[in-house]
């Protein structure tokens, strides 16, 4: 797949790193948009302007320091690489729970690949929970191997 544009985030805790990555895509020309959490749990999205434009925000997260592009800067990504705790083999994710994701993934569903980053063992062989406003992702990719989960997406990704 080649990417012109892919939205990401900034890992914290022990979600796996995304730093490298991040700075790989950017160096290599694609454009990389960032979460930034807003107060009712909606992810709006900003440019990745390098490291030292990371800022503090609210839950420990760090978001780039740009001009807000508004949740809808979302449809214009190739690629969205989502955190989360557990995904099982039919592409459900299970997140931290205020459904910021779920409702960012839902409206690039079936035209962005999505996938998400997972430690090896969390990709589960028994359902996670599930809730109405979920949206399956496409794949998870830990250390130790990519997985597909079959769900195809619409828009066609060339470089």
């Amino acid at each position: 797949i080649a990417a012109r544009a892919v939205a990401a985030y900034v890992a914290i805790g022990r979600e796996p790193g995304t730093g490298p990555l991040i700075e790989a895509l950017s160096e290599a020309g694609v454009v990389v948009l960032l979460p930034l959490l807003q107060p009712d749990g909606t992810l709006d999205w900003a440019r990745y302007e390098g490291p030292s434009a990371l800022v503090p925000a609210t839950r420990g997260l760090l978001e780039p320091a740009g001009e807000p592009l508004g949740p809808g800067a979302l449809s214009s990504v190739d690629v969205v690489i989502v955190p989360g705790l557990a995904v099982d083999r039919s592409g459900v994710r299970l997140g931290r729970g205020n459904g910021s994701y779920a409702r960012a993934l839902a409206t690039v569903a079936g035209r962005a690949f999505t996938c998400v980053l997972l430690h090896d063992g969390e990709v589960l062989d028994i359902p996670v929970p599930r809730e109405p406003h979920d949206v399956p992702v496409a794949a998870a990719a830990t250390p130790s191997a990519p997985h597909r989960f079959g769900h195809r997406f619409n828009r066609r990704i060339s470089g």
